[in-house]
């Protein structure tokens, strides 16, 4: 058994255990569901292998349940039995008590008024890859839940991390059982697990058969466009661009694919701010795109780091990626939402908006890979200073650069190597 590596989202798990009959963690496939659930469960029911558990679930799942009285109880895969999830919530009324069951799954039911269902009864976590931080690639010295209280401001530092120590660790990704591997082994982890998403995993999670050329042209015209704030039809006018029309999805047909490989989190778009602003500026409403993790897209596109190194433009746009994924862990451990800033037409940006649920405290980050830091300082600056009525609690560049330093201005330059919780 590997040690297990602990987890941001293991205090969630622990406190809505705690505070309500169970809790549902949710994310994509291998991105340790389990081990972080099996930190707390005494007992376990794993519908994807066990196909008498699967069967008893269809003809009597309470019995399922009541046959396994230790608890926390883990009901891994709970969404190949959709009925599990009205069952356990009975059962939880029934019980009326604290921290019974854990149910993981890698895709959320399409019918959000049966989740919705489980309201004060089972408490939701989302869990995504592995952050460098996570992963020991990150020291943390500049804290995201500091920034945000106000509590820290950066001193002077070194980040041991370079450009292609970056590069490595996006090709990789943050995923559990690539933590000790290398650049081909992550070739191939990739390779099978995009296989097994679009010729199984999606038909499963929408009950419909995909045509599996289509699904992969749609998920690599998402991958071109990581960390771009287009609509959907943008995507799917690229992913027509061929001389073959039979991989070419339709517009119903990606919305379709698009609502279901967010349900299985694999898709994981940034929404626009919604916040009212000083000045008559329109705001854009349309998400940034991004996949749940960077090493999915640069898969898709066979990007490798010496074709990513080569190719600066696309690395800058999933090394936004793995910064987005990253900071979404961090803002999610401080009660804190991520969105993107955008006026119309694209005339004034910001990469990433860290918006506290609690009090609003927010804090702005843009993204580069080295250069137009003065560039990006300045864009942070004016949204602070014209744009709201509440000044950001920090302004932050984040960069794969090597220094850490506060500029004259105040704006944070910081490598993600330095970022944490």
């Amino acid at each position: 058994m590997k040690t297990y590596r602990p987890r941001l989202v293991d205090g969630d798990v622990r406190d809505g255990l705690a505070a309500l009959g169970g809790c549902a963690i949710e994310g994509p496939r291998a991105c340790g569901k389990t081990a972080t659930a099996r930190q707390v469960a005494v007992d376990e029911i794993l519908l994807d292998v066990d196909r008498e558990a699967r069967a008893l679930a269809q003809v009597d799942p309470r019995l399922l349940l009541r046959s396994h009285p230790k608890t926390p109880l883990l009901i891994d895969e709970w969404q190949l039995e959709p009925e599990l999830w009205n069952v356990v919530r009975r059962e939880i009324d029934d019980r009326g008590k604290r921290g019974q069951f854990i149910l993981t799954g890698s895709a959320s039911l399409p019918r959000d008024d049966v989740r919705h269902a489980g309201s004060g009864r089972i408490a939701p976590v989302i869990m995504r890859p592995m952050t460098l931080f996570e992963q020991g690639w990150s020291s943390g010295a500049l804290s995201i839940g500091a920034l945000l209280a106000g509590t820290q401001s950066l001193e002077p530092g070194h980040c041991e991390l370079a450009l292609l120590d970056y590069v490595n660790r996006l090709v990789i990704g943050g995923w559990p059982g690539l933590l000790d591997a290398n650049v081909d082994d992550a070739r191939h982890f990739l390779e099978s697990y995009l296989n097994t998403l679009v010729h199984h995993d999606i038909n499963a999670a929408s009950e419909v058969r995909r045509d599996p050329r289509r699904v992969r042209r749609f998920l690599l015209a998402y991958a071109q466009l990581s960390a771009h704030p287009v609509p959907l039809s943008t995507i799917v006018a690229r992913a027509g661009d061929t001389d073959d029309e039979n991989t070419s999805p339709g517009r119903l047909a990606a919305a379709a694919y698009a609502d279901t490989l967010r349900r299985m989190w694999i898709i994981d778009d940034v929404e626009a701010w919604n916040v009212t602003l000083r000045s008559k500026a329109r705001l854009g409403k349309t998400e940034k795109r991004h996949l749940v993790d960077p090493s999915l897209a640069a898969s898709l596109m066979g990007c490798g780091p010496e074709r990513l190194v080569a190719d600066l433009s696309t690395l800058g746009f999933l090394f936004e990626s793995l910064v987005t994924r990253d900071v979404r862990v961090y803002a999610r451990a401080n009660r804190a939402s991520v969105y993107h800033y955008r006026e119309h037409e694209g005339h004034l940006e910001v990469d990433l908006i860290v918006e506290r649920i609690t009090d609003g405290r927010w804090i702005g980050i843009e993204v580069k890979l080295g250069s137009q830091v003065d560039e990006a300082a300045a864009s942070l600056r004016k949204v602070s200073e014209t744009r709201l009525g509440t000044p950001a609690s920090a302004l932050l560049v984040v960069t794969a650069t090597d220094y850490a330093y506060r500029r004259h201005d105040g704006v944070h330059v910081v490598p993600l190597g330095m970022l944490g919780p």
